[in-house]
């Protein structure tokens, strides 16, 4: 076990000052990682409870039970809800265009962070290569005329070892970017789909202004 640690710390000394920037880049983006999965859980942003209650109003019903959902769960659905039906005294394409502007300020809300993941991706690999190329700069400007291939082979495993953790880095960013910008567009169609049914069911045909 002792073995097995001081090995991996040896790994990231050997890597130089790229190494520190390295693992603090990564720490970053796992804390924007731990932090999205907790944000963008479907309870938080779309309850079911508000969705089933829009679907089961009908026309002429009051809006008390929506209302209360609302209020009892506090989301970017209700947000944008309550959006609409604080203007329900505007004309339907004015309501809609104010329920689409509170929806473009929930999805980049939403959003939030995952630049963080997009820096990460880039910039990852990038100190990786930097590091290493510090790294055999150094070396070859040790090793001098000796030319031993042993020290030049040594010195180079030694100096891709920020390459090695760039990539690590870099990986799983590009994988939780893409798989939340993916889950937000899809939360983005359901909360589109679900204010799109109830403005229908509040602007019916022969109220329609």
């Amino acid at each position: 076990m002792n073995s097995t640690l001081h090995a991996v710390l040896g790994f990231f000394e050997k890597g130089g000052p790229f190494m520190v920037l390295l693992v603090l880049l990564s720490i970053i983006s796992l804390s924007a990682i731990l932090l999205r999965i907790w944000r963008l859980r479907e309870s938080t942003i779309i309850p079911r409870q508000i969705t089933d209650a829009v679907e089961s109003l009908k026309p002429g019903d009051t809006l008390e039970a929506l209302f209360k959902e609302m209020d009892a769960r506090p989301s970017a659905i209700a947000r944008i809800l309550r959006t609409l039906l604080n203007h329900l005294n505007w004309s339907k394409s004015e309501n809609l265009e104010a329920v689409q502007t509170t929806a473009r300020h929930e999805v980049a809300r939403m959003e939030k962070g995952l630049v963080i993941l997009e820096i990460a991706t880039g910039a990852g690999p990038l100190l990786g290569l930097l590091g290493t190329l510090s790294g055999l700069v150094a070396i070859f400007a040790e090793i001098g005329g000796s030319g031993d291939p042993i020290i030049v082979a040594r010195g180079i495993s030694e100096a891709l070892n920020t390459t090695i953790v760039g990539l690590a880095v870099a990986v799983p960013s590009l994988t939780a970017h893409s798989y939340f910008t993916r889950r937000i567009e899809m939360m983005a169609v359901q909360m589109e789909s679900t204010a799109a049914d109830l403005l229908a069911k509040l602007y019916q045909p022969q109220s329609d202004r």
